[in-house]
């Protein structure tokens, strides 16, 4: 079962639960399918990945606008910005542990050759491909600096 018939599903259960905050969240994550797949030149079937990337976008938007709404003292939005957050996480592959990631990071490291903090961006390109839904890029980012440094 693709990711776009499991939200299709999960969608009409929120639906069947009058489930509110997940309805949301779901019907969001649809539309962006949908408007996906809708884009001149666009495929009218997502692959995995980019319905990944697409679940990736949605949540690192709730959780961006979640820290604003925290810092102008607006608990009532940033709650339902997380919980809308919590909800399509679901959806994600299982996060990588910090041990995981420095493990697979010191073997992209050693593939690729890099000696230094100057060889960062051969590293994190290939580190992006190969992490892509599994750790965040601003995780990965941290931890390539801290082992070329």
């Amino acid at each position: 079962m693709s990711l776009t018939e499991k939200i299709s599903a999960d969608l009409i259960n929120a639906m069947k639960s009058k489930d509110k905050l997940a309805l949301e969240a779901i019907r969001a994550a649809k539309t962006a399918f949908i408007l996906a797949k809708s884009e001149k030149g666009a495929d009218s079937v997502l692959s995995p990945d980019e319905e990944l990337k697409i679940i990736q976008k949605l949540v690192k938007q709730r959780r961006e606008s979640a820290a604003i709404y925290k810092e102008q003292n607006r608990p009532d939005l940033f709650e339902k910005e997380v919980a809308e957050a919590d909800v399509l996480e679901k959806y994600l592959p299982a996060k990588m542990s910090e041990e995981e990631l420095t493990t697979v990071l010191k073997t992209i490291i050693e593939r690729v050759g890099a000696k230094s903090p100057a060889d960062m961006g051969k590293v994190m390109g290939a580190a992006t491909k190969e992490l892509a839904g599994k750790a965040d890029g601003k995780d990965i980012s941290v931890k390539v600096k801290q082992l070329l440094g």
